[in-house]
């Protein structure tokens, strides 16, 4: 996992309710469990244990409303000051290092409103934490206060493209499938709560420098892995069994679906062995070597990547 820059912050407010859907009082402490804060309604064996919200957004909504709200009305655990909240991404962690550190990881960025379950939103007809709201799962249990420093470090996506081609890699021609799926990459998460850093390498079609670039991205906590090139069924085609040979786990489903759609049009498709497969908490993709198939097949990838990314992290079963 890498950790990108830090900002600090403080603990405004911390605040607890026994029941959902209703706004939390702020009390001098709160001591934070392995499945969130004691003595709060939203605490369980989910991913939104504890939520976050910025004193900033409070005073923004309460000029919008012309009327004052106070830390804990949004039903919030925890009231913060100083944080860019809206900068705020996906797996980020939130470090209170005081005399008994907490550490929450940031799993949810807004959430859907309980309209008329709300208390908020019953009064003035809107509420700020569907937007702005940040709901997170406990790492490091322990207690927080007011005048708490808050540091939040940016969680980076490491994601690694792999361009397999003998003659690319000799300078015979360019490669153009590894710098298409990085533009699309980069257009997909754009704009998007998350943070991404993109490698990329071109290396021949043999097995055994694939698994060294795998095998050290993995180490290295890659979170997504594309390769593409040498998926066909030509003698120097080595990347789906290279890269079952580290797989745990396999998902099938989405490369037979890619197969089924674009084969009934063009039956050259239906000879790709594409694979997709999990190797640790990291996902693995194989694309052909086109630009043109690397867009089919991204297409339909990027419309379960975050979910798969969450799930493999645990987030997302409820």
């Amino acid at each position: 996992m890498k950790l990108g820059d830090e900002t600090t912050g403080k603990v405004v407010s911390v605040n607890l309710s026994s029941e959902t859907g209703q706004s939390k009082t702020p009390v001098p402490d709160i001591t934070v469990g392995e499945t969130g804060v004691a003595g709060d309604a939203h605490a369980g064996h989910w991913h939104r244990q504890v939520s976050l919200l910025a004193l900033e957004s409070i005073d923004r909504f309460s000029r919008e409303q012309q009327r004052r709200f106070t830390p804990g009305e949004f039903a919030e655990n925890i009231t913060t000051a100083g944080l860019d909240i809206a900068r705020c991404g996906m797996l980020d962690r939130f470090i209170f290092p005081g005399d008994d550190p907490v550490e929450l990881e940031l799993t949810q960025v807004g959430k859907a409103c309980h309209g008329d379950g709300c208390a908020i939103f019953g009064q003035v007809g809107r509420c700020v934490m569907p937007t702005e709201g940040l709901f997170c799962r406990v790492i490091r249990p322990g207690k927080i206060k007011p005048g708490d420093v808050v540091v939040h470090a940016a969680r980076i996506l490491q994601i690694h493209v792999i361009t397999l081609s003998d003659r690319a890699s000799r300078g015979v021609y360019e490669d153009k499938s590894g710098p298409r799926i990085c533009e699309i990459i980069e257009a997909y998460f754009d704009g998007r709560p998350w943070r991404i850093q993109i490698g990329r390498k071109l290396i021949p079609d043999e097995a055994d420098l694939l698994k060294h670039e795998l095998t050290a991205a993995r180490s290295a906590d890659a979170d997504i892995i594309f390769t593409t090139g040498s998926t066909g069924i030509g003698p120097r085609d080595i990347a789906p069994e290279t890269v079952l040979s580290l797989a745990d786990k396999q998902i099938p489903g989405v490369m037979e679906m890619i197969r089924c759609k674009y084969g009934m049009d063009k039956p050259g498709v239906l000879l790709s062995r594409s694979v997709a497969a999990v190797s640790g908490q990291t996902l693995i993709y194989t694309l052909p070597g086109s630009p043109r198939a690397v867009q089919e097949y991204l297409d339909e990838i990027l419309k379960t990547l975050e979910h798969s990314l969450l799930m493999l992290r645990g987030i997302g079963r409820h």
